[in-house]
């Protein structure tokens, strides 16, 4: 209350001089006015309107009160609209009482002589408004009103010569002041140094012109009255002086509020850079995946070998050439993705969500069916490889097979089909007969043949054999020949037999030559057939067990040569009896078609083929033991690689939970890790090389090793991906770190509670387990309140659960859970862990202090304009904002009028505000 009287003395005081002034000086009154104008005018623009006559244009009180208004920021009474007295003197008396009620005690001032238009009392009130809206809230170091006014011109024109202000009068009139003040604060406007002390006019017009043209500062001073008046009225100057002090003090303000929001429009920016990187990366990536599952899942068969190995070795330059960019890009945009949410977290921002089909998780079901197709293409082709190679070998068995049947079964019918024992002699008529029964043993002797060449057909058909169709017409074309044969043999054996009756006589040696020739023929036939036969072999075993068959074969030759050798003798015995008897016998052996000849030529044949045959098992031998050799080389490599991956993965995961030193220390410590890994890539190449050697050669199998080039290929590619998240999560705790301001003990505190509760070493935390690491580092979850109290000790940890009696509160704990869990997976990682920790002993910018540097921007106006944003903002940010602020909606609004609030929180999300 004695401060409000102190006050109302004040102004008495001020309106004494007033009265004093204008009755000692009435020259002051034309400057006054000319300045009160100009001042009010200065904030009625902002309402749309201004006035030309100080007493006359206030006598409705209207326009008056508009003014109160916009310097005030307050709505005062709704005004009176009538034309009449008592409406313009009610008008009139609701400003006073609003100045009233600012603490202002007007004397002799009524709405009376306003409305009657009074100069004096006009321009006395004018006065009063100035001095308690423009002037009374100037404060320089402890000094207020007219005295911090005074020091702050004293204090920004002081290194300025030529240049001493002591008061608001004849310290001005030189117009060396005003130009200094523009100078200190705006020196590009005024050039200084080209001033002259005796040129006031000079001086006076370019500093009142530069503050209009520049500075918005309406022209309130004539330089003539200044000049040619002793002492300039006080009262105009301070008006006018105390219109550069609130421009210059906005613009430092304006100054501070346009760097806040360039910095948090600069983070923004760099953020949703990183968000297009990311989408194109993974959508580059998806489209390669989507691209080449198909490929690997196409399971369209070739039919030949040359063919399938071509598939083999397009899938091999896919591994080689096509696959590990694909994994290093995978590996990065993981690491971006990881980096962007980190940065999003330490600028309080809200985490970025990819588009949809787009996640990490995404990527990694696409790649896991990647994987997946992958794997099974390859073993489709080494087991069509395989398919085909043993269809090859059935399709030449089959033709060997069917050639030799076909061969012995030409002219077999037309034999069958003779009818020459209707006219043959008795003794021809039984050798007929026993030539019949010879060749139905024969026949007999063919009939496994027959059914090896259609169980090889058979077995052709179930292996999906390209050429089928000629395999089976071939097939049944030899089966129904062979029922022909079975059928036309019963027929003439029939005819034989009947005629049998008249037959006496036989000669036993002919038919003791056939019986015996026609077996040892189909014996040394099927030993060629043997020896002419095409293997397949893949291990030493194999191709031993094929040679101790082979040396068996060789140990009866004696006893087949033996055999042979009495056929022979059979045959000679014939050609005895006839020379000694003189038998005329006409023609061959009538119950064979084997000779002396055709067997000595087949028994040669079969002693030809017998050291070839060795020469093919050598051979083989020789590659199997190469095999061997090749098998035993990548053994020795892959039993040494895989076991040290294993231990490089062991090594990564114990320096990732122990983690001794400085964040720096670690992170050039893995950095160098990294590097020796890298270096190990030359002999992962070579162990590439010799499993490349492995399927040249067409090795499928390997006892001498557990790993396959599979194995070893996965764990490199874990071992790269391992090492890379590692540095990644260092990287990022020092960015969280030097954000945050976090100390290195603190990080090194977060660890160490991290991997006590981590109790498996698994990198994680349980539920249960987070609880635990919280309580330990004084998180009150049982009150819903965290409270920071540092390492609790053994007692105190006791009391505090004892305390809560074990019962720890769900929601608070629940909203923990949600920011350190958002996928609800039970575990949190030790990145989410530090992230949390930081940002509960932090602290950021928020949208509220963004709000208000916008307000200070836009002149306290709850919108801002295009015009503000580009004058107070670099040009791509102004352009930034106006491109993303909505048009405000606000009954306050004008044309062209931006939303600076809901622009605000967009960029931290609604959550803030």
């Amino acid at each position: 209350m004695e401060q409000e009287c102190d006050g109302d003395i004040v102004y008495m005081q001020q309106e004494d001089d007033w009265d004093r002034d204008l009755l000692l000086d009435p020259a002051w009154e034309k400057q006054q006015r000319k300045t009160f104008t100009a001042w009010c005018n200065s904030h009625l623009r902002k309402a749309g309107t201004q006035i030309e006559n100080i007493e006359e244009d206030f006598r409705d009180g209207l326009k008056l009160m508009l003014l109160l208004e916009v310097i005030s920021g307050e709505r005062l009474a709704k005004p009176e609209r009538g034309k009449m007295r008592v409406h313009k003197i009610s008008n009139v008396n609701k400003a006073l009482d609003f100045i009233a009620s600012k603490g202002v005690k007007l004397v002799s001032i009524g709405a009376e002589e306003i409305v009657d238009g009074n100069a004096k009392m006009t321009l006395g009130m004018i006065w009063t408004i100035i001095l308690r809206f423009a002037i009374q809230d100037i404060s320089v170091e402890e000094t207020s009103a007219k005295e911090g006014l005074l020091l702050w011109c004293q204090r920004k024109t002081a290194p300025y010569k030529n240049v001493n202000i002591q008061n608001f009068h004849i310290s001005w009139k030189d117009g060396l002041g005003f130009c200094a003040l523009i100078h200190r604060h705006r020196p590009e406007l005024i050039d200084y140094g080209k001033l002259r002390k005796d040129d006031p006019m000079t001086n006076l017009n370019t500093a009142f012109d530069v503050a209009e043209k520049y500075l918005d500062i309406p022209k309130m001073l004539d330089a003539e009255d200044i000049v040619g008046t002793a002492r300039p009225d006080e009262k105009a100057i301070m008006t006018y002086v105390s219109s550069f002090y609130h421009a210059f003090s906005g613009a430092q303000k304006a100054e501070t509020a346009a760097n806040r929001i360039c910095k948090v429009l600069a983070v923004n920016q760099e953020n949703e850079q990183l968000m297009e990187d990311y989408e194109k990366l993974a959508s580059d990536l998806l489209e390669w995946i989507r691209r080449t599952i198909p490929w690997l899942e196409n399971r369209l068969p070739e039919n030949t070998m040359q063919a399938m190995q071509q598939k083999l070795e397009d899938f091999r330059d896919y591994r080689r050439l096509h696959k590990p960019p694909k994994v290093q890009e995978k590996c990065q945009l993981e690491i971006n993705f990881n980096t962007l949410q980190t940065k999003l977290r330490l600028s309080n921002r809200p985490a970025f969500m990819p588009s949809e089909g787009r996640m990490v998780s995404d990527i990694n079901n696409a790649w896991g069916n990647l994987e997946g197709a992958e794997k099974g293409y390859e073993e489709w082709l080494l087991n069509e490889i395989r398919r085909l190679e043993r269809l090859d070998h059935l399709a030449e068995k089959f033709r060997q097979k069917a050639a030799i049947h076909e061969a012995w079964t030409d002219g077999k019918e037309e034999m069958l089909q003779k009818r020459d024992y209707e006219t043959a002699s008795l003794s021809e008529i039984k050798a007929l007969l026993k030539k019949h029964e010879a060749f139905e043993s024969d026949l007999a002797a063919h009939q496994d043949r027959v059914e090896q060449i259609a169980a090889i057909a058979q077995e052709l058909n179930e292996l999906d054999y390209y050429d089928s169709p000629s395999v089976n017409a071939r097939c049944q074309q030899i089966c129904d020949q062979w029922d022909a044969l079975g059928a036309m043999t019963q027929k003439r054996s029939e005819a034989l037999q009947k005629t049998e009756k008249l037959l006496e006589t036989i000669d036993q040696l002919y038919l003791e030559f056939a019986k015996r020739a026609a077996p040892f023929n189909n014996w040394m036939e099927g030993a060629m057939e043997d020896l002419q036969d095409t293997f397949i072999v893949h291990t030493i075993e194999e191709i031993q067990g094929l040679s101790t068959a082979h040396e068996q074969f060789k140990a009866t030759l004696p006893e087949a040569d033996k055999e042979r050798q009495a056929i022979l003798g059979i045959h000679n015995e014939i050609a005895k009896i006839v020379q000694t008897y003189h038998v005329n016998i006409a023609g061959t052996n009538p119950y064979t078609t084997i000779n002396p000849q055709e067997v000595n030529a087949k028994w040669d044949k079969v002693r030809q083929l017998v050291p070839q045959r060795d020469q093919a098992l050598i051979e083989e031998h020789a590659r199997q033991q190469n095999n061997e050799r090749l098998r035993k080389q990548f053994a020795n490599q892959a039993n040494v690689i895989g076991p040290w991956i294993q231990t490089k993965m062991e090594e990564i995961g114990r320096i990732s939970i122990e983690m001794h030193g400085t964040l720096e220390d670690q992170l050039t410590h893995l950095r160098q890790y990294e590097k020796s890994i890298v270096n190990y890539k030359p002999k992962i190449d070579q162990l590439e090389g010799d499993h490349q050697l492995i399927q040249e050669a067409l090795i499928f199998d390997n006892k001498h090793t557990k790993y396959t080039m599979e194995h070893i290929r996965v764990g490199w590619e874990q071992l790269l991906t391992t090492i890379a998240r590692t540095i990644n999560e260092i990287e990022n705790q020092i960015l969280t770190r030097d954000a945050k301001g976090i100390s290195q003990e603190q990080l090194n505190e977060f660890r160490a509670s991290f991997n006590h509760f981590d109790r498996d070493r698994s990198g994680t935390l349980g539920a249960e387990e987070f609880k635990a690491c919280l309580i330990s580092l004084g998180f009150d979850i049982a009150n819903d309140a965290q409270k920071r109290t540092g390492i609790m000790d053994a007692e105190d940890f006791k009391t505090c659960l004892i305390s809560m009696g074990y019962n720890l509160g769900e929601n608070e704990f629940s909203r923990i859970m949600s920011i350190v869990d958002p996928n609800r997976m039970g575990l949190v990682t030790f990145q989410a862990f530090i992230d949390f920790m930081s940002r509960e002993t932090a602290d950021t910018d928020t949208a509220d202090q963004v709000v208000a540097s916008f307000k200070v921007l836009a002149g306290d106006k709850n919108y801002i304009l295009a015009d503000e944003l580009r004058r107070e903002l670099p040009p791509d940010q102004a352009d930034y904002c106006i491109a993303r602020m909505a048009p405000y909606t606000g009954p306050d609004g004008v044309p062209g009028a931006l939303d600076y609030m809901s622009f605000s929180t967009a960029l931290y999300g609604e959550s803030d505000l």
